[in-house]
């Protein structure tokens, strides 16, 4: 599954949340930097070719829904950025963002019980 650009991944993130969605209703989801429509239906239609979004034609407009979800397309990336970045071992991924303060104490307590839950 490739990568999707920084804006592919915005629209799938509305598409993934909305379940369906024609192109305006996306439009109506993004609050910055907003697209114009025939840009938006651009890139809709670009994850379309990718095997991302399917559609169900309604005369000439369509409606857009997921193919893939969000936890297979986060599962793929997360695990490839983490052989990239952190050679592959989960404790430089969460040493890495402990190290950068971007997790609690307290969220690192909830991961501990999580791993000793599913033992």
């Amino acid at each position: 599954m490739e990568k999707l650009t920084n804006k592919e991944e915005a629209i799938m993130k509305i598409l993934w949340r909305l379940k369906k969605a024609f192109v305006k209703d996306i439009m109506e989801e993004i609050l910055e930097d907003k697209p114009h429509y025939n840009t938006l239906s651009t890139i809709v239609r670009n994850l379309e070719e990718k095997n991302f979004v399917g559609f169900t034609a309604y005369g000439k407009t369509h409606q857009y829904y997921p193919l893939v979800t969000k936890e297979n397309y986060y599962r793929t990336h997360v695990n490839k950025d983490m052989v990239g970045y952190f050679d592959n071992s989960y404790k430089n991924l969460v040493s890495f963002f402990a190290k950068e303060e971007k997790i609690s104490v307290e969220e690192l307590k909830e991961i501990i019980n999580l791993i000793e839950n599913n033992k």
